[in-house]
């Protein structure tokens, strides 16, 4: 590691910095496409894309071009004013999905503090009732805030925070009877993911969801749909609920919504403004100026370049290469996914393989000990697909020679 990596790089306890991430030996400085490069000049094929984020891939030229605009504009007023760019961007999403209301913020975890907040607040001050409970699956994985960590189905995110939150349960995925038995007088909403990206790329099941929104009828239940990682073309669809025909009554999105730039956004249907009026809730960097310029780009981006469908042929080239590749191969035990969030199932943990990657130029996360996790850029060529699938297949067939010698 040369000098200039190394002060990029410090030691933990030389670092000004909480050590709350365990970071790889990499210092990333420069991005386009699908490609990244460090501070020593080695070239990475990126599957991780930031997690889910970079969906336009790095650096996207009318998103660029538009943020640069607006920088020689204005970069913030309070929410006490109006934002025309953030009516823009939000009559975007309107006109695109099943909501009719959107509420800007920062972060995923802060769009689905504010869904559980809306759940709550309709119940309590729109319908006259005291509920307030959220029912969530187990491994699912909502944010890291006090309520969002609680909502969370992985006991491992909620180590050292005790107490938490009350008004939370978790049930396991497709186990309908504990979701049954799970809803009582209380209960407000039921808050699911239409693939559990972070617990094991899970796709949720056709018809459990069909049960899923049958029950909430039923029962007078808000159906919320975190589509943060899902969200922006992710999955081969816009939105990834899209894909099974339903209507949630409120849904997230970030990551993809600002290839980049911090932002994220809660959507809900026109019964729900009643809940969320004047002095509800509010954000002081939501929906800013240089915040709306971004997402207004990004979402025009992916409606004129027809992106939603470019992942979903992606997606369906790469689970076709993975499963000519890797598909019978005995450590591997399972192969998923929705359009560009794909999950390859193993035997053993992975945490040696992504690392070995990385010395062979390619870039992918985990989901879970034993699940590799690919996430590329919507753009992604068959060339770079073709380029992973290759170096994923020999890291497996390598790493198995080993283990049986």
């Amino acid at each position: 590691m040369g000098k200039e990596a190394a002060e990029g790089i410090k030691a933990a306890n030389e670092s000004s910095l909480f050590q709350t991430y365990a970071r790889y030996p990499i210092a990333l400085v420069k991005g386009e496409g699908s490609w990244l490069w460090d501070t020593q000049g080695n070239k990475y094929l990126d599957f991780m894309a930031g997690l889910a984020v970079t969906n336009l891939g790095h650096a996207p030229v009318k998103v660029k071009e538009k943020l640069k605009a607006q920088l020689d504009e204005l970069w913030h007023v309070s929410n006490l004013f109006h934002i025309p760019g953030q009516e823009k961007a939000a009559e975007l999403l309107t006109a695109n999905t099943c909501a009719d209301a959107v509420f800007f913020c920062n972060s995923g975890a802060e769009a689905n503090e504010a869904a559980i907040k809306l759940a709550r607040r309709y119940h309590q001050k729109v319908k006259g009732t005291g509920r307030y409970e959220v029912i969530t699956f187990t491994q699912s994985f909502h944010g890291r805030t006090l309520a969002t960590l609680t909502a969370t189905g992985q006991d491992k995110v909620k180590e050292g925070f005790l107490p938490l939150p009350t008004g939370f349960k978790s049930v396991p995925l497709h186990d309908l009877p504990a979701l049954e038995a799970a809803i009582n007088d209380n209960t407000a909403a039921i808050m699911i993911e239409m693939v559990q990206a972070e617990g094991g790329v899970y796709p949720v099941e056709p018809e459990f969801l069909q049960a899923v929104t049958k029950l909430c009828k039923e029962h007078g239940l808000l159906l919320i749909v975190d589509e943060v990682q899902t969200g922006m073309g992710r999955t081969g669809k816009l939105f990834a609920h899209e894909h099974y025909g339903i209507e949630p009554d409120i849904f997230t999105v970030a990551k993809g919504l600002g290839s980049g730039f911090p932002v994220g956004a809660m959507l809900g249907k026109g019964y729900l403004r009643d809940a969320f009026t004047a002095g509800s809730h509010a954000t002081t960097f939501g929906g800013t100026p240089i915040a709306s310029s971004v997402i207004q780009a990004t979402i025009e981006t992916m409606l004129e370049d027809n992106v939603p469908q470019r992942a979903a042929e992606a997606g369906e080239y790469l689970m076709k290469k993975m499963n000519e590749s890797l598909g019978s191969h005995p450590f591997v035990k399972a192969i998923r996914g929705k359009g560009l969030l794909i999950g390859i199932e193993c035997a053993e943990p992975v945490g040696e393989l992504v690392l070995k990657g990385q010395s062979r130029g390619l870039l992918f996360v985990t989901a879970g000990p034993n699940v590799i996790r690919l996430l590329p850029n919507l753009y992604v060529t068959e060339q770079e697909i073709d380029q992973a699938v290759s170096i994923i297949t020999e890291l497996i067939h390598e790493h198995t020679a080993v283990s049986q010698a």
